[in-house]
């Protein structure tokens, strides 16, 4: 069986936080009358077994995810590594990989990642003003700094996370400043996922990223990283973007040409055909009733993750960038396309903006990975590329027009942000 992944809600749609963006903790509606939302040890051996019975191996990978999965306890993830030894076959070993908001976790807790090898995903959305207007807890309160307590603590355990950095309205408007925060902190693999939640009267939320503003934010961070940290930062973004344009299909959903390959699994082991699509119409079953690997080949599935291709309009399968976006996730096609037809990407202007726009970089990326050599060598072609375009740089002084050309003084324009060749 082809691989797939589970994104296991420990703790329900259960969160400390109330995050303004949220698209998850509203899921707590499929259970009326629920008051507790815990997995219990039943459906966490029936998860595991039925889910190592259905993987290829020889790893299996699980996932760990909420609402906040570490509300679950750290004794139910003891519990957890304890049942995967117990049924795994001899020569397969499990990766378990845990995305939280960082609240809780202490020294225990990440002394127990540290010794069972957790991958950790961070969620973190830059320097303080920015990440505290819409990450706050339950009460109102900012969560900045004990985010940033649980990057330490992870780090003096030898754990050193992932980062999960949302564009939002907050965030996309200060790119240069949001990824600067990332290096002066040594964050070393970052990933942005752009906010698009629907509002009642079918538009976005004030919290959603708009699509230019999505674009120019990754074009933004891209100019720089491209120019300076090639092979010292891993942006998923871009480095999956290298991945296909190297000829590769691409790792995550959202850019492959069909989806289905990574299900939600509730609480109580309802699986569901995409954490995006947790409703009564995408339940394909549950682990307590059904084969796990069945629900994952089964016919609605198969048709669910096909649609993500058949259902793109026109204009995206005319579109010279449709290899490498593919009409991006479906949850956000809820535009119309430049002839009237539906299903178009509200994101649409913004991947287009940054897929074009990097393309050469990353032709000449791909062609030196062909070759053997450094992908990180463009960095020093762009160097003696644009040396004539640093000498004027160098030359503008504080009270001078500003040398991007927008008309303001370099000292209230570029030169706070700018990073000298």
């Amino acid at each position: 069986m082809d691989p797939f992944l589970v994104m296991a809600k420990a703790p329900g749609p259960l969160c400390n936080l109330d995050c303004g963006y949220c698209y998850y903790l509203s899921k707590r509606d499929l259970f009326p009358g629920a008051t507790a939302f815990a997995m219990t040890d039943e459906v966490l051996e029936r998860y595991v077994r039925s889910y190592i019975a259905a993987s290829p191996g020889p790893t299996v990978e699980f996932v760990w995810h909420g609402g906040e999965p570490t509300l679950r306890g750290l004794p139910f993830y003891r519990r957890a590594v304890e049942l995967q030894r117990r049924h795994l076959p001899d020569g397969w070993t499990c990766a378990n990989d845990l995305q939280t908001n960082g609240t809780f976790i202490d020294d225990e807790w990440a002394r127990f990642f540290a010794e069972e090898h957790f991958a950790v995903g961070l969620s973190l959305d830059g320097p303080a003003d920015v990440h505290d207007v819409y990450r706050r807890d339950k009460g109102g309160h900012a969560t900045h700094r004990r985010v940033m307590n649980a990057l330490r603590v992870l780090r003096e355990h030898g754990v050193d996370p992932d980062i999960l950095c949302t564009l939002n309205a907050a965030t996309a408007a200060r790119p240069r400043e949001v990824y600067r925060f990332f290096l002066d902190n040594d964050v070393r693999w970052l990933q942005f996922l752009p906010v698009v939640q629907r509002a009642p009267d079918r538009g976005v939320s004030e919290a959603s990223v708009s699509s230019r503003a999505f674009g120019e934010f990754l074009c933004t961070v891209f100019d720089e990283w491209v120019r300076h940290d090639v092979g010292h930062v891993g942006v998923q973004n871009f480095l999956e973007c290298l991945f296909v344009w190297s000829g590769h299909s691409a790792n995550i959903c959202i850019m492959s040409e069909v989806c289905g390959n990574v299900v939600a699994m509730e609480h109580d082991g309802s699986v569901y055909s995409c954490d995006h699509f947790v409703d009564p119409a995408h339940r394909l079953g549950s682990v307590m009733t059904d084969d796990l690997g069945a629900l994952v080949r089964s016919p609605a599935q198969l048709a669910f993750g096909a649609a993500k291709r058949d259902a793109l309009p026109r204009q995206c399968r005319e579109c010279a960038v449709r290899p490498l976006c593919n009409g991006g996730c479906p949850k956000d096609r809820f535009v119309a396309a430049a002839d009237g037809d539906g299903g178009l990407n509200y994101l649409c202007e913004g991947y287009r903006a940054f897929y074009e726009h990097t393309a050469p970089y990353m032709k000449r990326m791909a062609e030196l990975a062909r070759a053997g050599r450094k992908v990180a060598v463009l960095m020093d072609e762009l160097r003696e590329r644009e040396a004539g375009e640093e000498v004027r740089w160098q030359a503008a002084s504080r009270n001078d027009p500003c040398p991007c050309g927008s008309g303001k003084k370099y000292k209230r324009c570029c030169l706070p942000t700018r990073r000298p060749r």
